[in-house]
């Protein structure tokens, strides 16, 4: 069961890669990606977290056309359940179910699951595409797109922070 927490009582560590999912959808039709390029922080007076997605991954067409979506944080006794969702695609698999996670709605009707820890519901406000002419550093653009496949950044206010208990 969640329960709404203030912003305040969020506690995200920023070098905690492996431990959080994105989501986008509606409840009943979405996907989830392990995602850990991205952070929080606090930009156009609001509260805020921000993603990066690859076109070529299932849930970028979910969170690309959809209006919000949701981080939620799992603790450390979920790792093998990430690790699914990580490397399978939910274009050809149920790896929602292989990984023996539980959808549920947040109150706002976006897609959670049961197991997390911590949710963060996000409403979209920005979205870009990363491209190799904003690199001033041009060895982590060889390093990480060197096929260029850039990524899209997505950034969300974040309106809800809900909490398991």
């Amino acid at each position: 069961m969640f329960k709404e927490i203030t912003l305040k009582d969020f506690i995200y560590n920023p070098s905690d890669e492996s431990r959080w999912i994105l989501s986008a959808g509606s409840h009943n039709d979405f996907n989830a990606m392990t995602a850990n390029w991205g952070g929080v922080g606090y930009i156009w007076n609001k509260p805020v977290a921000f993603a990066f997605v690859r076109p070529t991954r299932h849930t970028f067409q979910f969170i690309d056309e959809g209006d919000m979506f949701t981080l939620s944080f799992f603790s450390e006794e979920y790792a093998d359940a990430l690790k699914i969702c990580g490397e399978k695609t939910g274009k050809l698999s149920d790896k929602i179910a292989e990984a023996k996670l539980t959808p549920v709605p947040t109150p706002a009707g976006n897609p959670t699951f049961d197991e997390a820890d911590i949710v963060l519901e996000c409403r979209k406000m920005y979205a870009q595409d990363i491209s190799g002419d904003g690199f001033v550093d041009k060895a982590a653009q060889n390093l990480w797109y060197a096929s260029g496949d850039f990524h899209k950044m997505f950034v969300g206010s974040i309106v809800h922070v809900l909490k398991r208990f």
